[in-house]
């Protein structure tokens, strides 16, 4: 086995085996323990209605603490799920691409 690739076999009538990046695979859980919180998920949906907000508006929108709004952003910016832009005193959060949205989006589908 090639370091930091791990090898699995899959079987569909023929054994095949396929190589998965393990620094994508950790990329991935790690962008996915950032999202497992109902408070990102309600940040996830409303930058992908509005394309980008500043903090004062997430934080009002959600009826949260600023602080509580700051901390839940700074998760996923650091994840890499969200990107900001600084402009004067306000910085802005968009998402850094919709794959994530489409996650919520199918967990939302898989929901009673």
């Amino acid at each position: 086995m090639n370091k930091g690739f791990l090898e699995i076999n899959i079987n569909n009538n023929t054994m095949a085996t396929q190589k998965l990046d393990a620094r994508k695979l950790e990329d991935a859980a790690s962008k996915l323990r950032a999202i497992a919180h109902p408070m990102r998920i309600a940040i996830i949906e409303m930058l992908d209605k509005n394309k980008q907000m500043n903090v004062t508006s997430i934080y009002e929108k959600l009826k949260i603490e600023q602080a509580s709004a700051s901390h839940h952003l700074n998760i996923l910016k650091n994840k890499g799920v969200l990107q900001s832009r600084r402009s004067g005193k306000n910085t802005f959060y968009s998402l850094r691409d919709n794959a994530l949205k489409m996650i919520v989006d199918c967990i939302d589908k898989c929901s009673p």
